[in-house]
């Protein structure tokens, strides 16, 4: 069983709390992804997992076997770091065989798992290479084949992608997901890429400033965000913010700050804004969700004053300013719809898609 759960784990550099009071558990066999900006401690929890940092606070369990005091080779982990840290002078096998030959495993076996990692990673060609010989890549590749033949009960990654250009992370994205399902191996993997963590994880954790924000399904964190921050950094491109208070007329209604604009509600918020009128919100709405042409009637006109266009092949970012407000709006909307930079334009915002927060404290309303 390669489960693992944190309990109330929490690291301090001097003064300074880098991670605070995590609480987080990881199925066996599942697929976790630590996500957030630099600096929010998903790179120092990973790893307090494997034993490379001492824990200040809190108790770490790997197979229901608590190893807060348990050196990193003895926990049954296997790590791969965004440096690739190959032995130049070794070949592909010596450097998958290395940990396996230091533990003194039989040349039989070292052997076997040795081409058995080979044959999972499509590498068997370049086991006599030099890593110069090899891209980045199979650089990569030969990394986790390291991983892979110590057959541990976690893996764990530390952006192992982002040395990597923008085709060949989306080749290894693919790549890793498809290694978790062949190998049935619990992983957890840290990255500050959002695209990366809601298209490979299982289940997701949100980090920020040390602490767990939300821990969910990617779609559930995409759709039901806990807080303004998680709803912000969730999604490509981001979720648009707009400010106001909840009003009410011959029903209620939010309206914006900055230019006076009303926007209609659907019924259901007008149920959970009831006890709002009056006060400060935010409302979010994401780009896809302002869309080129009515709908239903759900959906609500607005021109709005087009500043820059970013076709990117099947559809367009628009970027906007809605009524006299000098804030800037996105929307992604078809390419079949182009409309003219400098020039007004019809968009329409889906009322059934909207986010609220408080505005104090960012939490969803």
């Amino acid at each position: 069983m390669g489960n693992v759960r944190l309990e109330g784990v929490t690291k301090k550099f001097d003064t300074r709390t880098i991670v605070n009071n995590v609480n987080i558990e990881i199925n066996d066999k599942e697929f976790v992804v630590l996500v957030g900006p630099s600096g929010c401690g998903k790179t120092t929890t990973l790893r307090m997992i494997a034993g490379l940092e001492e824990i200040t606070a809190g108790k770490i369990y790997i197979d229901d076997r608590l190893v807060n005091d348990i050196p990193p080779k003895d926990r049954d982990i296997a790590m791969v770091f965004q440096n690739y840290a190959l032995y130049p002078h070794m070949s592909v096998y010596d450097n998958l065989a290395f940990g396996l030959k230091m533990r003194k495993y039989p040349k039989e076996e070292i052997r076997e798992r040795v081409y058995q990692a080979a044959e999972i990673l499509g590498i068997k060609e370049m086991l006599d290479r030099k890593p110069k010989a090899l891209s980045g890549g199979q650089r990569q590749r030969v990394a986790l084949g390291r991983a892979i033949v110590r057959k541990p009960k976690v893996f764990l990654f530390d952006e192992p992608l982002s040395n990597l250009d923008a085709n060949l992370r989306v080749q290894m994205r693919t790549e890793i997901s498809r290694l978790h399902k062949q190998i049935e191996t619990t992983m957890i993997y840290v990255t500050h890429d959002q695209i990366e963590a809601m298209s490979m994880g299982d289940r997701i954790v949100v980090m920020k400033d040390g602490i767990v924000q939300q821990v969910d399904t990617p779609l559930a964190i995409y759709n039901k965000p806990v807080n303004k921050f998680v709803a912000g950094f969730i999604g490509s491109p981001t979720m648009n913010f707009i400010e106001g208070k909840i009003i009410r007329d011959d029903k209620l209604y939010f309206e914006c700050t900055q230019n006076n604009i009303r926007f209609s509600l659907c019924p259901s918020d007008e149920d959970r804004l009831k006890n709002k009128v009056n006060h400060d919100v935010i409302l979010g709405i994401r780009p896809e969700h302002i869309l080129a042409k009515p709908q239903n009637d759900q959906t609500q006109g607005f021109s709005v004053f087009v500043q820059v266009t970013e076709p990117v092949g099947n559809e367009i970012f628009i970027y906007f300013t809605l009524g006299d407000s000098s804030v800037t709006y996105i929307s992604r909307i078809p390419s079949d719809v182009f409309p003219q930079r400098g020039k007004h334009f019809n968009l329409y915002f889906d009322n059934s898609k909207y986010h609220f927060f408080d505005k104090l404290n960012g939490q969803s309303i």
